[in-house]
């Protein structure tokens, strides 16, 4: 059964993507633990992190590096956090976010409504610090 990821990458379900390429896409999450929350997955359906081939994950991770570097940017935040939870959807997928400490890890505190125009305005700001920097 196609994971709600796998429904967005198929084009089934509306997100805002900051990255594609032909093995991941990282869109952001519809509630993110600070603006600028960004999930990073693999096209193919793999449930969990331990299961990926080692190239797919290595793919994962180089695009996971290259949307946080342009979240910190676009953030000025001191750190980024990266999160392989794998809870909640089961599907490998990358939580990468802007982050000023330990909280910010707490997804407890997620905001499970955010503004649209703010998710927007996120979108735009990695996209424009992606732009940047060199492909991955």
């Amino acid at each position: 059964m196609a994971s709600i990821f796998s429904k967005i990458l198929a084009g089934e379900l509306p997100a805002r993507f900051v990255w594609q390429d032909e093995q991941v896409a990282a869109f952001l999450s519809i509630a993110p633990l600070r603006p600028g929350h960004t999930l990073v997955v693999p096209r193919q359906e793999v449930d969990q992190w331990t299961a990926a081939e080692d190239g797919l994950f290595t793919r994962c991770m180089t695009v996971a590096q290259h949307v946080g570097r342009a979240v910190q940017r676009a953030w000025d935040a001191p750190r980024v956090g990266l999160v392989l939870a794998g809870f909640e959807v089961p599907h490998l997928h990358i939580h990468v976010f802007p982050t000023w400490g330990m909280d910010d890890f707490d997804f407890a505190r997620a905001d499970h409504h955010p503004d649209p125009a703010a998710l927007d305005d996120a979108a735009s700001r990695i996209r424009a610090a992606l732009d940047g920097q060199d492909s991955a």
